[in-house]
């Protein structure tokens, strides 16, 4: 047997007796593989299946009344759910008699993206609650029953404006909620009156705990991109409005006093204001991976339980538009993302406006992006018009700078562009002068990327093949690709034309080299798989604007003469030096050229 037989033989031992240690079932694989076996023995004896047997042993026996009333709020502990109702105009609020908390919230006159009235949240998904202790019981109010006060009020899901909600410990101790409904907003003004409880308490323990804790569901068609626009938004007190991560799991323990925490969804929110302010407050962000369900939120903070207490809260229960945020006041406005510098004050000094203006026609919102597209290409048409004519100086330069190349060669950079910036500065042609228009217009292609996918106003709202501008269309559906499973057709549309122009401007422009042609060529369809899921109201803004571009390039095309242009450089050749105008970039190009000079003299 050669040395070969032998390492063959010790790796198949190795092999075998590493899958032997691998492959051995683990105990809790034993104990479930007997458990399994016992199972079908007890069925063929005729016995019931011992998982039954296993449940009825661990069922724990239920506590005495007898028990349970000598208790801490014992009596509050058992009690049949009541649901009462505030209603107005825009929304119905449902508080629950366990735990005195709003159990459900409905927005009248909106609905989910299946048609669906639509819930804020409904049930357990919802809890609201105080927790402290007193001797003998650790007391969590969202678990105990509250009774419903006298007052203007009804059971059984009839309306209220006004609801009273109390849970006893005694006559004389007692906590109350107070919900008021006032007017035809979303607002529900509400109250923690404590009344005798902090003789309860530990004499060095006079705080409660405030807890509000929410299961956000399923709204829009796109989950995905609900989950990645939903957070938690808080203000400080003397601060600005700040959140948790949008695209992430998240958690912060927040030092100063808080002012209101907003449970932010995409295009509706829950916001608690508190008039004495939110202190050590902890919040939690948790993405969910359950079909249907976006985001889990916890806010916790601190509250006092002084002897006949009154604590001022107030619930904004609507969605996020813009205006309505805005006139409510508080930096609310601050949760919908416009963007951050210039794209942010575009949105909010020009677009905005702009875009209430057009709203107030009472037009298709189709109809509003095109009038709004037109309005901004006018605005911008100077700057595009000198982008164009700067252009044009470069195209018919464009051979003569060819000679510069042949003369000089590749082998010499620094004189080549010293000799480039020569013939720049005799024809009076800034170099850039082609892009610096474009990059200036770049920050309000930009803002709308933030403004479309935030405006609450497109949310539902169909045009011509689209049923719903604020999420993408998908008349192409199919099996999953890699993650997609649909074509948006208004994003094809808008990668053709931004193809068309790209074609049209490089087929026009002599200066545009093969490298930045195949760029040109190649980023549109980058963009179509980046656009595809993005809603269908910013990509026909896209395509409208790209085929405006087309037009305006097109028709600039007409006036912009290439014999002028050339015959006009030539004329600024022959001026005396001290009559030509000498652009900032020109100044400093030469500036640096003579700098480098100096320094490779130097060497």
């Amino acid at each position: 047997m050669d040395r070969n037989n032998i390492l063959g033989f010790i790796l198949i031992f190795a092999i075998l007796g590493g899958s032997f240690f691998l492959l051995k079932p683990s105990e809790d694989e034993i104990k479930k593989e007997q458990l399994h076996q016992d199972s079908i023995k007890r069925a063929n004896e005729g016995l019931p299946p011992l998982s039954d047997s296993l449940k009825k042993a661990n069922v724990q026996p239920a506590v005495s009344d007898s028990v349970l009333l000598t208790q801490p709020f014992g009596a509050a502990s058992r009690g049949t759910d009541q649901i009462v109702s505030l209603e107005n105009e825009l929304i119905k609020v449902n508080v629950s008699s366990k735990g005195g908390r709003v159990k459900s919230v409905e927005l009248k006159g909106e609905t989910n993206f299946d048609g669906s009235n639509l819930i804020l949240f409904d049930g357990d998904n919802n809890k609201f609650g105080l927790e402290f202790n007193v001797p003998g019981k650790a007391v969590k109010t969202n678990d105990l029953y509250f009774q419903a006060q006298g007052g203007n009020i009804s059971v059984a899901g009839q309306d209220a404006k006004s609801l009273t909600m109390r849970l006893s410990y005694a006559p004389d101790k007692y906590i109350d909620y107070v919900y008021t409904l006032k007017g035809n907003d979303y607002n529900v003004q509400f109250d923690i009156k404590t009344v005798g409880i902090s003789s309860l308490l530990d004499v060095n323990s006079k705080k409660a705990l405030l807890n509000w804790e929410t299961t956000l569901t399923q709204k829009e068609r796109n989950v995905k991109s609900e989950r990645e626009k939903s957070s938690i938004f808080y203000k400080e007190v003397d601060g600005d409005v700040d959140h948790l991560s949008e695209t992430s799991d998240d958690d912060e323990v927040i030092e100063n006093k808080l002012a209101w925490i907003a449970f932010k969804q995409h295009f509706f929110s829950s916001i608690l204001t508190s008039k004495e302010g939110f202190t050590n407050a902890e919040l939690k962000s948790t993405f969910m991976t359950t079909d249907g369900v976006v985001k889990n939120y916890r806010a916790t903070s601190e509250i006092a339980l002084t002897s006949d207490a009154q604590h001022g809260f107030s619930f904004f229960f609507g969605p996020n538009k813009y205006k309505t945020l805005k006139a409510e006041g508080n930096d609310f406005s601050k949760i919908i993302n416009m963007g951050w510098g210039p794209m942010g004050w575009i949105n909010k000094f020009i677009t905005v406006p702009i875009f209430d203006f057009l709203d107030g026609f009472n037009m298709n919102y189709g109809i509003v992006i095109l009038i709004l597209t037109l309005f901004l290409k006018l605005l911008m048409f100077p700057l595009t018009y000198k982008s164009y004519q700067s252009m044009g100086k470069m195209r018919v330069l464009k051979p003569q700078l060819d000679e510069i190349k042949a003369k000089v060669g590749d082998d010499n950079p620094m004189l080549l562009q010293q000799e480039q910036m020569k013939l720049y500065k005799q024809a009076g042609v800034n170099p850039l002068g082609g892009c610096l228009p474009l990059l200036l217009q770049m920050p309000f292609t930009l803002a709308f990327f933030f403004f479309f996918p935030n405006l609450f106003e497109l949310r539902g709202e169909s045009f011509l093949w689209v049923k719903d501008l604020s999420t993408y269309d998908a008349p192409i559906t199919f099996a999953p690709i890699f993650g997609v499973d649909h074509i948006s057709f208004m994003c094809i549309l808008m990668t053709l034309t931004t193809l068309l122009t790209t074609w049209y401007n490089n087929s026009t422009s002599g200066a545009v080299n093969n490298q930045m042609k195949y760029i040109g060529y190649i980023m549109p369809l980058i963009f179509f798989f980046v656009l595809n899921s993005f809603p269908a109201g910013l990509n026909y803004y896209y395509f409208l604007s790209a085929v405006l571009t087309f037009l305006t390039q097109v028709l600039i095309r007409q006036f912009v003469n290439d014999d002028k242009i050339l015959a006009s450089i030539e004329a600024n050749k022959k001026k005396p030096q001290g009559e030509k105008k000498q652009s900032s970039f020109q100044k400093k190009m030469e500036e640096m050229m003579r700098q480098q000079q100096a320094n490779k003299d130097k060497k």
